[in-house]
């Protein structure tokens, strides 16, 4: 879940003005040092935040470093971006697992059968939530 392309000029672009602020005050031999500081940090931080996987493994949905057996799912739903806002807020259930990426517009909600486990579903970002919903074997028509 790659962040947007126009993410990464702008972060370098801030980096090379802040770089370009500290080369003023500091000129001579070491003029390049905070160029080769402050460069590579936008590059580390956005490819940290991207660096969150969502697959069906296994008989396991992986979503990052949390793993759930497909056994105990019991449905899945598509949430289109307008909905969005809505299952993140007031509808949101406080034990519910949640990986959120804002720059991502659609979601997927996956509704548990498990007694053992308190979670009653994990709503999850991804570009392409159908497909993660047949993956599981959930019939996306009708959200069973």
């Amino acid at each position: 879940m790659w962040v947007p392309w126009w993410w990464w000029p702008i972060g370098l672009g801030i980096a090379a003005l802040l770089a370009a602020e500290l080369h003023m005050g500091a000129p001579g031999l070491y003029a390049w040092l905070p160029y080769v500081l402050l460069l590579p940090f936008p590059i580390w931080a956005l490819i940290w935040l991207s660096r969150s996987k969502v697959e069906v493994v296994d008989g396991e949905l992986v979503v990052g470093r949390a793993h759930l057996p497909v056994e105990v799912i019991s449905r899945g739903v598509v949430v289109p971006a307008s909905a969005k806002s809505a299952a993140l807020g007031r509808q949101l259930d406080p034990a519910a697992f949640v990986q959120h990426r804002p720059w991502v517009g659609t979601m997927a909600m996956v509704v548990l059968d498990d007694p053992d486990d308190p979670t009653p579903y994990w709503l999850i970002s991804t570009r392409r939530p159908a497909e993660l919903l047949e993956a599981l074997g959930c019939d996306v028509s009708t959200g069973n």
